[in-house]
């Protein structure tokens, strides 16, 4: 069955941190107060578009979600609980900070049938957290973690690349620490410099420069499979592109089809790993959901092993094949098998 992520934007105004990378009304577009009129309204508007079976969860995202005042969120949550009482909903969830978790939020959020809480980790590198001012050390992070599964919530992390201070080893550092936490789903964002921000004014001013596409791309080509490897759901990677983030409006390693490209790397780094030198072509038999990504963006793979290796890429699709295997010149590998 297809899950549906119903997105009810509250901008968390009263958030006493000034994260370097953040300006709420750029990211998510809204700048109004949510009411419990507003929930219901986007429910209805998004069930009414939905046939068929399907999960459908109400988000509470574009801030804090539990740094508003209790009393507000339990307004909202009551707003959409009756779709969770009469089956339209199989939850809800919610994205916030890791400082903002007790066990006063957690037995109120609970009571609503809060099925996940992601908690926006972005680094567990001390420089990096402090560079961006988040607030928060890695060791918010784990006690957070730890409180929500200890409530038999799912946990959600989200992790930022190419924060300041960032580079590859921190990176990868930070993603194995999220996953000693044992999440069910990540979320990846690489960081894109939005206007009305400090992180903007850094980059004016010389002193932040962003990852380019390409690291963007190795990095996450890296990431991806670590979290896949530990059957982590990755539910995101990259901001989704609206009026206000698009290849006009930020900078930075902004690509409509971020972990296209990624998956892309991934799949032509494993099949470089498995080429046979005495092959004259490369048939490579996938399940049809990954042909594009075996193919690369505008047919970049393609044209990679023809000038490199002056060698054809044919690319049969087979719904019998696994969608996570290749079948690489008659020989089945795994697509996240660490090369």
């Amino acid at each position: 069955m297809r899950t549906y992520h119903i997105p009810i934007f509250v901008p968390h105004k009263g958030c006493p941190h000034d994260c370097v990378f953040c300006n709420q009304r750029h990211i998510t577009g809204h700048t109004a107060d949510t009411t419990a009129d507003d929930v219901v309204r986007i429910i209805e508007e998004n069930l009414s578009t939905i046939s068929g079976e399907y999960y459908a969860e109400a988000a509470f995202f574009g801030g804090s979600f539990t740094g508003i005042d209790i009393d507000k969120q339990t307004e909202l949550l009551e707003a959409a609980y009756p779709y969770i009482s009469d089956g339209s909903l199989t939850g809800m969830r919610c994205s916030t900070r890791p400082d903002y978790i007790d066990e006063r939020i957690l037995t109120n959020l609970k009571k609503y049938r809060m099925s996940c809480i992601e908690l926006g980790v972005q680094s567990t590198d001390p420089e990096v957290l402090a560079l961006s001012r988040r607030g928060h050390c890695y060791d918010d992070v784990v006690r957070a973690s730890e409180l929500i599964k200890s409530y038999d919530i799912e946990l959600g992390l989200q992790m930022m690349l190419g924060l300041p201070g960032d580079n590859y080893d921190k990176m990868i550092k930070t993603a194995r620490d999220l996953i000693s936490l044992k999440p069910s789903c990540v979320r990846l964002y690489p960081t894109l410099v939005v206007p009305d921000t400090d992180l903007y004014i850094m980059h004016e001013q010389g002193t932040y420069t962003p990852l380019t596409t390409e690291e963007t791309v190795e990095a996450l080509s890296e990431i991806i499979p670590m979290f896949e490897r530990e059957n982590i759901s990755i539910i995101r990677v990259g901001l989704q592109t609206t009026d206000d983030i698009n290849e006009n409006t930020v900078k930075g390693p902004y690509h409509p089809a971020v972990r296209e490209l990624a998956e892309g790397r991934i799949i032509r780094r494993l099949i470089e790993h498995n080429l046979k030198t005495e092959c004259n072509e490369i048939k490579i038999i996938c399940n049809p959901g990954r042909v594009s990504q075996v193919i690369g963006h505008q047919k970049c793979n393609k044209l990679y092993f023809k000038e490199k290796y002056n060698l054809n890429l044919k690319v049969i699709a087979d719904k019998s094949v696994d969608y996570n295997k290749l079948k690489i010149c008659d020989k089945i590998v795994e697509i996240y098998y660490e090369v």
